[in-house]
């Protein structure tokens, strides 16, 4: 009934309106009465009435009303949305364009990148940039509406659009702003497109701002380029153009991922000085740092600084002690640990779940069943989310524990979406147990339950098959993995399939998948090479051999267990000569031997050659940089320096 009066109403407006026009010689246009009406009932919110007027709406109409709001851009949003609820004319993407224009120019960056976003769900970039400059005089704009355009781009990831974008916004005339290429280089660098970001950065032509010189510091530190990074800082200091504390943290962080902890420090210590005292650390910097410290387990300098940040007056925070919870478990020192969470709750903060499942791993780890199981039951009772990781942490930490049939009753009556991890981490143990008809039982529960099962679920499987000499069975699972077209084997199913067969004596069987391999790594070969020495089939291990030489720089095949290899059945055959030879090879070629290889050629030497020419080859493989053997130099090579003249 309401909406009849108010139709009413609304049409004697209109009616009145036409016959009062008829006293005049020019009567209005019809166009300007509905825009009249349309304005009329928007500012007073009418919006049944403006639905009884929407059949007649077009875009040009639509336009004008948006364009007479613009001084109320909330409500010119409020309509432009309803227009595009109830309107039925055909690319109302043109009403979108003008509402992105006002919006922007009322700063109201996040409505804009809004309806952006709705509108590239439908149209490319470049189709929405048209439509924006169709409208640019129109509305008066400004050329930040491009730049929110690029922003929209690099918000959805969309480099090639945000690139064609700004491309095509110098080609209409317009400029690009610092501000847009800015995004467009910080979204190349999420992408990891590290050598598009310094193309586009050495044509910018513009003059780098803060954001600027951050996004070259943080590229630099993401490839670990320390030196550089400090370059492009004292670069922009003598530009004029100060740091701020996001160019100091990504510093700070790039020192302690490559773990130079000592500049680091340097860095925390003089940022005043080198800010001209403009920047101080933040909860950020301290943070970095203090996690830097935990890393390398210097937990006294990491709560050094922990307590010079609580000196300064920045708040620890829940990252703080997450840090070192963490650290002080994988230290084993998990009452300290718990003692941190204590503490953590004690100042108001809350224990999350990062932190939870870090104090619930360790304990695992350390064999504290019990105690871990008493902090996931405080973590139900006081309501902290369980998540996946959870879940596959109290898996796995059972099983490691040998609480197996606790772990699969666990596993059946959680309630948490099902994890193709906790299953895994079962039928591992299984496989690790020898129990291969459970973990078989585990695969089939997974396809039961609907699980997306992985490359892991049946590399375990076949793996384990393997290792028991049931190749048959290893072939089954093989071929039912296959069958599934996602579910490609990856590398490392194929070198757990050469090595079973390889050590099942079927190494014409292993050679032929060796053959049919797609890709191989060094692993295969190795694997290869190591069976063919194993059987004395020397001219196999030789077309391995040279197979592998065939690689060069980052594709070079031959490491550390390749001469290890070598040397090991060298010296077993008596070759001991040959044997050195490689060993000179390696070190030629800037392979570092290990203690391995130290082993098996001091042992080798000391049976067949005489005390000189062992003390000779330690000599050698010390000044080379091998860290001895311990128990082979005590029993071996000491008794002969000691006997030395």
């Amino acid at each position: 009934m309401f909406a009849q009066v108010l139709f009413r109403r609304t049409r004697f407006l209109v009616v009145r309106s036409f016959h009062v026009a008829k006293k005049f010689s020019n009567p209005p246009d019809p166009e300007d009465i509905l825009f009249s009406s349309l304005c009329l009932n928007l500012r007073q919110r009418r919006w049944n009435a403006l639905h009884q007027l929407s059949p007649s709406l077009t875009n040009p109409l639509a336009t004008r009303v948006l364009l007479q709001f613009r001084t109320s851009p909330k409500l010119a949003l409020e309509f432009h949305n309803w227009f595009l609820g109830n309107n039925t004319v055909a690319n109302p993407s043109e009403a979108s364009c003008v509402m992105i224009h006002l919006l922007v120019e009322s700063r109201r960056f996040d409505d804009a990148l809004s309806i952006m976003a709705s509108l590239m769900s439908k149209l490319s970039p470049l189709q929405v940039l048209s439509g924006l400059v169709r409208s640019y005089e129109p509305c008066g704009s400004s050329p930040d509406v491009f730049d929110t355009l690029v922003r929209a781009c690099t918000q959805n990831g969309d480099a090639e659009g945000a690139c064609e974008v700004i491309e095509q916004v110098r080609a209409e005339g317009f400029n690009v702003s610092v501000h847009a290429l800015n995004n467009f280089m910080g979204c190349l660098i999420n992408l990891n497109e590290i050598d598009w970001f310094w193309s586009v950065y050495k044509e910018m032509g513009y003059v780098e701002n803060v954001n600027t010189f951050n996004l070259v510091i943080y590229s630099f530190c993401k490839e670990c380029k320390l030196l550089e990074a400090l370059s492009v800082f004292y670069r922009m200091l003598k530009s004029g153009v100060w740091p701020n504390v996001v160019s100091f943290n990504m510093m700070i962080d790039g020192a302690c991922k490559v773990g130079d902890m000592e500049f680091a420090l340097e860095l925390l210590e003089k940022m005043r000085v080198m800010s001209g005292g403009f920047v101080s650390p933040n909860d950020v910097t301290y943070n970095t740092v203090v996690n830097g410290f935990c890393k390398i387990g210097r937990l006294d300098l990491a709560e050094r600084i922990r307590g010079e940040m609580v000196k300064s007056g920045v708040e620890c925070n829940e990252r703080t002690y997450g840090a070192l919870v963490d650290a002080y478990g994988r230290c084993g020192r998990s009452d300290e640990a718990l003692r941190l969470c204590d503490e953590m709750t004690s100042r108001g903060l809350k224990a999350n779940t990062v932190v939870c499942n870090s104090v619930v791993y360790w304990l695992f780890m350390d064999g504290d069943v019990e105690g871990a199981l008493l902090v996931l039951s405080d973590m139900i009772s006081k309501e902290v989310e369980i998540d996946r990781f959870t879940h596959a942490i109290v898996i796995r930490g059972l099983c490691r524990n040998g609480y197996v049939e606790e772990a699969v009753k666990l596993q059946r009556r959680i309630k948490l979406e099902e994890d193709v991890v906790c299953y895994n981490t079962l039928m591992h143990q299984f496989v690790t147990e020898r129990k291969m008809r459970c973990a078989d039982q585990i695969l089939g529960s997974m396809f039961v339950r609907g699980l997306s099962v992985d490359a892991v679920s049946f590399g375990t499987l076949i793996d384990g098959y393997l290792k028991e000499g049931k190749v048959e069975k290893a072939v089954d699972v093989y071929d039912g993995m296959v069958k599934m077209k996602k579910k490609l084997p990856n590398l490392v199913i194929y070198n757990s399939i050469v090595s079973g067969l390889s050590k099942q004596g079927l190494s014409n069987a292993a050679a032929a998948v060796v053959k049919a391999m797609e890709s191989k790594d060094v692993v295969t070969y190795n694997t290869v090479l190591n069976e063919s020495l194993k059987i004395g089939n020397v001219e196999e291990a030789v077309s391995v051999l040279s197979e592998m030489q065939k690689g060069e720089g980052e594709k070079k095949l031959v490491s550390l267990v390749t001469y290890n290899i070598l040397i090991n059945y060298l010296c077993k055959f008596g070759c001991c000569e040959k044997a050195k030879e490689v060993l000179k090879v390696m070190v030629e070629r800037g392979v570092v031997p290990d203690s391995i290889t130290y082993g098996t050629l001091i042992t080798s030497f000391s049976k067949n050659r005489g005390g000189d020419e062992v003390v000779e080859l330690h000599d050698y493989m010390v000044l080379n940089g091998v860290r001895p053997h311990e128990q082979i130099y005590k029993s071996i090579v000491s008794p002969l320096l000691d006997g030395a003249p």
